[in-house]
């Protein structure tokens, strides 16, 4: 089974489960979009559904890091990231303050400086998230965010045009989302 499948699958279940916990309480669904993939030439797709103070976030991005924050002599880093995280809000109609965790996994692409060769490796990530949601309007929303990624399996080092990359045990990474919620 694909590793895209098994995805939707555990987002699909553990929904399924959460909402039949309370079925009294208003239970809200969004999207959301983030700037950073599209700076970088590529995309983002966010859904999540939430209810009281809690939601739970399925997310797909296509990103490419730029090169200085890459390793001297590699180019070309590309990120395919699927995300399962969860976020706890401070106050109520997610506004305000939040801070999130989940798992993570990138699907990436390097290259080396002469681009000869492009060499591939997977990494599954523990991610740490905070982020404050700003209300435009009664279901609109913007929010900055920033969050820590620690690397927690996956390749340890790929090895292109006779070099060896070693992907990093910390990733941070900030942005801003636009959201939509009903």
């Amino acid at each position: 089974m694909r590793k895209s499948s098994v995805f939707a699958l555990l987002v699909l279940f553990a929904t399924i489960a959460w909402a039949q916990q309370t079925p009294h309480k208003k239970i809200s669904v969004g999207v959301e979009q983030d700037v950073l993939p599209y700076v970088t030439g590529r995309y983002f797709a966010g859904a999540w559904i939430g209810r009281d103070h809690i939601r739970i976030r399925a997310i797909t991005a296509k990103v490419h890091k730029p090169d200085f924050i890459i390793k001297d002599g590699f180019t070309n880093n590309k990120v395919k990231a699927y995300a399962f995280l969860a976020d706890y809000f401070l106050k109520s109609n997610w506004k305000g303050w939040w801070a999130g965790t989940g798992l993570v996994y990138w699907k990436n692409s390097i290259q080396t400086n002469a681009r000869l060769n492009t060499g591939y490796y997977d990494t599954w990530l523990f991610n740490g998230s905070i982020g404050y949601n700003f209300k435009l309007g009664q279901h609109f929303y913007i929010g900055p965010w920033s969050g820590l990624h620690f690397k927690i399996g996956g390749d340890k080092h790929v090895i292109v045009d006779g070099k060896t990359f070693m992907p990093p045990f910390v990733n941070s990474e900030a942005s801003v989302k636009f959201g939509a919620y009903f």
